[in-house]
């Protein structure tokens, strides 16, 4: 363990670096406390540890004092990095927009970014309130931005923030600019040296995001009656504005999680996946006897859709099921005479069906890695990409990422179009499954405290793959140096293997096809008992 002489003079360093008094007091208090408590002295040493690693991502950890945490210091040298990287790729002065969420220290963090931008001589443009990142996205594109930064965490727990960078494309970054961000980062002054300035305008781009939103394929039919939650984050005011400017006027909200509270109080994890996150939702679909339940997660771009089963109970549809129900649709509406050869996309870990749909429907399907910094390079004529992860993109005319907002309001359309005829989204998930043949998916998850866990799991797959699973002859593919990641694929079975980029995870996901359901079912209880005890 580092000795406590060595923490100090880091901690004193850091401390003497740290233009934010309040963040200075907190690092200056666990020191103390260091001297005498082993907690706190391990604290001390995991809050120093860092820096963050600057990644395809972004930054995304507790927010805390220390080079190991997401704080205005450390947002203040990482924004210096950006600046610096945009000036070497020619982009001295040029449009920058920074967004927030409601998050624990998203205003002061975007504050610091904005401000650092504006001392580089950036034209800084900042929106003057929390809102959605679907919206941040929108306006790289739309004001011709070279940058976007959004600070949030996503679906993190209460205690994380994040830093979100787009690149001029409009989509978040892929390498190799992680890397050379990450040089520039290390490059830059201690955040007291890195100059800031106000100055940055405010700008509103909502309306003309809704606008754009309002012309989505959303169908004739008005009559719809749906419950949603924001899970206590940003998205509930742009949910609801979304659906009145697109004439859904039933909209019935969980007042418990519709302001935002960065504490997220009714909700162990916000993330919409999570056991027990939509509880509440499916109470009140329930009750209000809805058409259709929708589960935003905090910063809104991610959708999860929840529907009534042919019994009465409630439940979340698995995000390939909601990919392949929303992909099926927005292939239907594609003029053909203006878009010829449409493209459809999902990654690598998400469910194959789409594929099997692009192809009845004549259209072009890609895989990509896992991400929606790839999927929206899938290529050109591209109409919608999903990926399991609850990421939907209906929208890459205007968006260049996964928008919950326009995936509900479009999820809306397709719901009342099916009420009108009789039918729901269960009657159309039925009716792939008879087409396309029985696709289920699953997954298997495994947090660790110890990441070098994960890379010893995934060198045990790789060194010595199994031979069956799930009753099933597998072969391994392994997807190194592109991405660490393995696949094991044999008759109507596919597992892939990968850790988490934003969770101490690592993640199996699963995939079965048969012709029947409760052959599927069976093959794919199987598989999962196969794959945990691999894991194991």
């Amino acid at each position: 363990m580092t000795s406590i002489s060595t923490l100090r003079d880091a901690a004193s360093r850091w401390i003497a670096a740290d233009p934010d008094p309040a963040t200075r007091a907190e690092l200056e208090t666990v020191l103390a406390r260091a001297e005498s408590d082993p907690a706190a002295a391990a604290d001390l040493a995991d809050r120093l540890a860092g820096p963050l690693e600057f990644g395809t991502a972004g930054l995304r950890g507790p927010v805390r004092a220390g080079p190991n945490g997401m704080n205005v210091a450390v947002v203040t040298r990482t924004t210096a990095g950006v600046a610096e990287w945009l000036k070497a790729h020619g982009h001295a002065g040029a449009l920058v927009v920074v967004g927030r969420d409601a998050r624990h220290g998203s205003e002061a963090f975007a504050t610091a970014a904005a401000e650092v931008l504006t001392a580089a001589g950036f034209d800084v443009k900042v929106f003057a309130r929390p809102l959605p990142t679907p919206v941040l996205a929108f306006a790289v594109g739309r004001l011709g931005a070279v940058a976007g930064i959004q600070i949030t965490a996503s679906h993190n727990p209460p205690a994380d923030n994040g830093y979100k960078l787009y690149d001029a494309t409009g989509g978040q970054i892929v390498p190799p600019s992680d890397g050379e961000i990450e040089r520039a980062i290390e490059a830059a002054p201690r955040a007291t040296e890195v100059p800031r300035a106000p100055g940055a305008e405010v700008v509103d781009l909502l309306d003309r995001y809704l606008d754009e939103v309002a012309t989505l394929p959303l169908g004739h039919d008005r009559a719809v009656r749906v419950a949603a939650t924001a899970l206590h984050g940003v998205g509930a005011a742009t949910l609801r504005a979304a659906f009145e400017r697109a004439g859904f006027t039933d909209l019935h909200l969980v007042e418990a999680q519709a302001a935002p509270d960065p504490d997220f109080p009714t909700v162990s994890f916000p993330n919409p996946e999570e056991p027990g996150a939509t509880d509440l939702l499916l109470a009140l679909a329930s009750d209000v006897d809805a058409d259709l339940a929708i589960a935003l997660d905090p910063d809104a771009d991610r959708c999860a859709l929840g529907v009534r089963e042919r019994d009465g109970r409630w439940r979340m549809l698995r995000g390939d099921e909601t990919g392949v129900l929303l992909g099926s649709y927005v292939l239907s509406t594609v003029d053909r005479t203006v878009l010829p050869d449409p493209l459809v996309a999902t990654t690598i870990v998400s469910s194959s069906m789409l594929g099997e749909i692009a192809k009845a429907e004549g259209a072009r399907y890609a895989e990509t890695l896992t991400g929606f910094k790839w999927l929206v390079r899938a290529g050109e004529g591209l109409v919608f990409a999903y990926e399991e992860a609850l990421g939907l993109c209906v929208n890459p005319g205007f968006v260049r990422d996964k928008d919950g907002v326009a995936a509900a309001t479009l999820a809306a359309g397709l719901a009342a179009q099916l009420k009108a005829q009789g039918r729901t989204p269960l009657d159309v998930l039925d009716e792939l499954a008879r087409r396309h043949g029985v696709h289920l998916t699953d997954q298997v998850s495994l947090r660790v405290t110890d990441l070098a866990v994960r890379g010893q799991l995934m060198a045990k797959v790789r060194t010595t793959p199994p031979a069956r699973l799930g009753g099933v002859e597998v072969t391994l593919e392994d997807l190194l140096p592109d991405a660490d990641v393995v696949r094991l694929t044999g008759e109507g079975v596919r597992v892939v293997v990968r850790p988490s980029g934003t969770e101490p995870k690592l993640k199996a996901y699963l995939q079965v096809v048969a012709s029947v359901r409760a052959d599927a079912q069976e093959r794919l209880t199987a598989l999962r008992a196969d794959v945990e005890e691999l894991l194991a």
